[in-house]
């Protein structure tokens, strides 16, 4: 959360500096609280393993958030229980005439398929559309982002020679932007993937900015330049044996798969995997949820409106 301070304090330029997040009395006065409406798009097989690790993130955070859960109509999911997405989950048609303050559109086990081919492309595509004037930030992870950048932007995504798989140290390239605040100068996080989208299609489009990125793991971070949506490529919100469970599952049905970089000692499957990521995707997620989502979104959600640019509500450092 910011630090409250006098109006005019000198500490104020020399914080900034050291990208610590301050607000003056005028500001904090004019705030109006409430709790935070989050809209999950879960796209995962395993949905209630991924709603539990994305709600274990964001709920280490002081700021109330109500989440509603979503999944697709064109796909029907095999991995988890009818009864459970009945009592839980909705669909667009139900969410569509609401507004949300943040939305998360997941991964899926589909990015080695066309876009146009997966089942459910349409339905997304017109949640992707529909998310741009009724959510005030998008957070988009792994083929999610992909996808995104694809129907938004046009960029491909393009195959890897092998499999994206482990735990990458990153570092981050622009280290005022607030959604690496707190961030140590080389950080882990975990991928995988069989695609990847490059830095030189990004670069054609103006209206993205590459915030982090890894020598091994390639682009991880990328926002557009309205701060209204970020593309996460990694998975920062695995626990610590999902990478194992996957290893497992290509091992036991004998497809081609490596051992996870930089995840057992010495890389020795028989030993239980080292965690590097926890504190990076902690602060990942609860800085999407203060910077990006609770110091910008309106009070009044009805008044949600497509800024030019948010980070004039912060100055240069959002």
């Amino acid at each position: 959360m910011p630090i409250k301070i006098p109006n005019n304090l000198p500490a104020v330029n020399i914080l900034e500096k050291e990208n610590i997040f301050t607000m003056d009395e005028d500001r904090a006065y004019s705030q109006d609280i409430r709790p935070l409406r989050i809209l999950l798009l879960n796209l995962m097989p395993t949905k209630i393993v991924t709603e539990t690790q994305l709600l274990r993130l964001l709920g280490n955070s002081p700021l109330q958030v109500e989440f509603d859960f979503m999944y697709t109509t064109t796909y029907e999911p095999k991995n988890t229980p009818h009864e459970h997405l009945v009592k839980f989950y909705e669909t667009f048609a139900a969410v569509k005439s609401r507004k949300y303050d943040g939305m998360i559109i997941t991964g899926a086990p589909v990015e080695q398929i066309p876009f146009e081919e997966v089942d459910y492309w349409q339905e997304l595509c017109e949640i992707m559309d529909w998310s741009r004037t009724n959510v005030y930030s998008t957070l988009h992870i792994c083929w999610g982002a992909q996808a995104a950048l694809y129907h938004h932007y046009g960029i491909p995504k393009h195959d890897l020679a092998q499999k994206m798989f482990g735990v990458f140290p990153h570092t981050v390239n622009i280290k005022e932007k607030m959604l690496f605040r707190g961030f140590d100068d080389v950080f882990y996080a975990p991928h995988s993937r069989h695609t990847e989208v490059k830095r030189e299609d990004i670069e054609k489009i103006p209206e993205l900015c590459i915030l982090s990125e890894s020598e091994q793991a390639g682009i991880y971070a990328i926002t557009d330049k309205k701060h209204r949506a970020l593309f996460i490529t990694g998975h920062s919100e695995y626990d610590p044996l999902t990478l194992k469970a996957e290893y497992d599952r290509d091992v036991l049905q004998g497809l081609p798969i490596n051992i996870p970089a930089n995840y057992y000692p010495n890389d020795d499957p028989s030993k239980m995997p080292v965690v590097r990521w926890r504190s990076a995707a902690n602060l990942l997620f609860s800085n999407w949820l203060n910077y990006y989502v609770y110091q910008g979104t309106p009070f009044d959600l009805e008044k949600l409106t497509e800024p030019d640019d948010i980070s004039s509500l912060y100055g240069a450092g959002i």
